[in-house]
């Protein structure tokens, strides 16, 4: 169907779902948050350059998966969008015929959000799915889950934003609760407690961390992705990042690492644990409305080299599998966010993220409560039996 008869056809009815295949629809796709968050002051507008380059080709995550796109326009105004994704790496590494749906953004409107799902479902279905799982904004390596609690804060960097009726919606549709992901807040000048303390002397002569080194970025990267993908291996629907997807995030955020935020540690000194530390992105162009020109570049330039956000965000953390579960393993993670704590003292980071936590890893949940991490956001990834 041609762009000329997709807009008889929107015109022509209340409520109409057609798929994005043009760079027209795509454009729409995209831009269709600000009018539903127009209202919401703490929604923070995503860079659309951004946003567009996440859904090109150019996204090595779709060198493994496919993906499309759909709309919802009710009497010829756009009100919903929603992605549906199979993922082959997903497919090879569990068997489970299941598929994603994501990006879902939608007016408080059931019908608009069921017609949106179905839409999903039926595609997947098409594609030999028989479960869907959402959201993924591609993948569970990229933004995921749906905000079900902490709607009175802006989102962190890479982390969603949405009001409470989606969840209700999403539910009346037939979805459960497979998982919830956690973000906890700690503040930056946190005294040591008792037992970090006692870790810490009991394995100092065995944990060596250090910063990561501008001359060998490459090769410490390469540390830091092998770690990544030994210490998440047996979590809940984790999947590999692909060198390729691991040296784009990094492209991606280059400009954000500082090398005293990212630290990696050491075991006897070998590599056993990392941490990622970003200042928060979002809070540096809340007001620029996705536009970096004319002078958005300038202003970020500035918030990001001059003045630093006041918060940041561990984005990334991992600890070798054969360290978790034991002292040595409880050391590392005591260490690499207590380095963290020093560091963010110089660049005026006063309160820091740390996102985002499976709700059955208590390990590290004790130890975030021990920093004195407070839970203050809760997103939940739904499922659904389908054909």
């Amino acid at each position: 169907m041609n762009s000329a008869s997709q807009n008889e056809e929107i015109l022509g009815s209340a409520l109409q779902i057609i798929k994005v295949e043009d760079r027209r629809t795509r454009d729409i796709f995209i831009r269709l948050p600000w009018s539903l968050y127009k209202n919401d002051p703490v929604w923070v507008p995503p860079l659309l350059v951004e946003r567009r380059e996440h859904l090109s080709p150019e996204n090595p995550y779709f060198e493994h998966a496919i993906c499309s796109l759909w709309l919802a326009f009710r009497n010829g105004n756009p009100v919903g969008r929603i992605s549906a994704q199979v993922d082959q790496l997903h497919l090879e590494h569990y068997q489970d015929d299941t598929g994603f749906w994501g990006m879902l953004e939608a007016e408080d409107n059931l019908e608009t959000f069921q017609k949106l799902l179905n839409t999903a479902e039926s595609w997947l279905c098409s594609q030999g799915m028989k479960r869907a799982r959402g959201p993924f904004n591609l993948s569970i390596n990229q933004e995921c889950g749906l905000l079900i609690n902490g709607f009175d804060t802006p989102p962190s960097m890479m982390m969603g934003h949405v009001p409470p009726y989606y969840a209700q919606h999403i539910e009346q549709c037939g979805y459960g609760k497979e998982k919830d992901l956690l973000a906890y807040m700690i503040d930056g000048d946190v005294e040591p407690s008792t037992i970090r303390k006692m870790l810490l002397r009991r394995t100092q002569n065995r944990i060596q961390t250090r910063i990561i080194r501008a001359s060998e970025m490459d090769k410490d990267m390469e540390i830091i992705f092998s770690i990544f993908n030994d210490a998440w291996a047996k979590n809940w629907g984790f999947i590999p990042f692909t060198p390729h997807e691991f040296t784009h995030l990094v492209k991606d955020l280059k400009m954000l690492l500082k090398k005293q935020l990212v630290r990696i540690a050491e075991v006897d000194g070998i590599p056993a644990a990392f941490v990622v530390l970003l200042p928060n992105l979002n809070e540096a162009i809340y007001d620029l409305n996705g536009a970096l020109f004319p002078f958005g570049w300038l202003k970020l330039l500035w918030r990001l080299k001059v003045k630093c956000p006041q918060t940041g965000r561990i984005l990334l953390m991992g600890t070798l599998s054969k360290y978790q579960k034991t002292l040595l393993g409880a050391a590392l993670a005591y260490r690499v966010i207590g380095d963290m704590q020093e560091a963010v003292i110089k660049y005026g980071i006063k309160k820091v993220e740390l996102s985002w936590v499976l709700e059955n890893n208590v390990g590290v949940r004790d130890i975030i409560k021990d920093f004195g991490g407070r839970q203050y956001k809760t997103y939940r990834i739904y499922g659904k039996e389908l054909c």
